[in-house]
């Protein structure tokens, strides 16, 4: 990549900016340092998602069987 950074001026970057891509393109043609590609970084932000919103479905659905398992327990007590 070295004889590259030549080029850095040319199309207004940093050599570090040019780095950074030159791994990215690496790692998404599957012959980079074994990291993830883009396209599964961004499946697993979508799962990561999906995930969060599951668990916080999960927990609103917990809270409303307990209050309405009280609201049952009550209303038997009460007879």
């Amino acid at each position: 990549m070295g004889g590259n950074l030549f080029h850095c001026p040319k199309i207004g970057c940093t050599p570090e900016t040019l780095r950074v891509w030159g791994r990215l393109h690496e790692r998404d043609t599957g012959s980079g340092d074994g990291g993830l590609t883009s396209a599964e970084r961004q499946r697993l932000k979508e799962l990561e998602r999906e995930n969060r919103e599951l668990r916080r479905s999960n927990d609103i659905l917990r809270q409303a069987s307990a209050y309405f398992a009280k609201a049952e327990f009550d209303r038997l007590w009460k007879k």
